[in-house]
């Protein structure tokens, strides 16, 4: 009971973070390009959209861990699963880096770009959120297949 509770909040927390990033990269931020004919505007408004998502992805990356680790260790998983789980969470760390890399050091340069730069900007956090879905994505299946396959 207690591993089945761990894979569904852990599973859940990789698909919340998996979709809020798939959202924001093809919906809203398309739209918004689309919607905000002034650069000035169309900057402003992804700022104050962007303000303060740091915490809850702090949070839900301190819960993957903290649902993860205790799921590898219920002992009622596989090797394999296990091992899964292992590469896994290496998966879910390199992205909780990328995330840090854009959080706080691509992010506030954004934040302070002249008009000119914005483009290259622009395209480098795109680049880091592709690769960030791409990792996540790939926890989020490995995550899957241990936990429906445990022993």
């Amino acid at each position: 009971m207690v591993t089945s509770a761990l894979a569904v909040i852990h599973l859940g927390l990789l698909a919340v973070w998996l979709g809020a990033m798939l959202y924001s990269l093809v919906i809203v931020q398309p739209r918004a390009a689309r919607f905000f004919t002034d650069d000035d505007t169309h900057e402003e408004f992804l700022t104050v959209l962007g303000a303060g998502n740091r915490t809850p992805v702090l949070a839900i990356l301190v819960a993957v861990v903290g649902t993860g680790i205790p799921l590898a260790a219920t002992g009622e998983l596989s090797t394999a699963a296990g091992w899964l789980l292992g590469v896994e969470g290496v998966l879910v760390v390199a992205a909780a880096a990328v995330f840090t890399r854009v959080s706080w050091r691509l992010w506030p340069r954004r934040v302070f770009a002249l008009p000119s730069e914005r483009p290259a900007h622009r395209t480098q956090l795109r680049r880091h959120a592709l690769l960030m879905v791409a990792l996540v994505g790939t926890a989020f299946v490995l995550a899957v297949v241990a936990v429906t396959n445990p022993a």
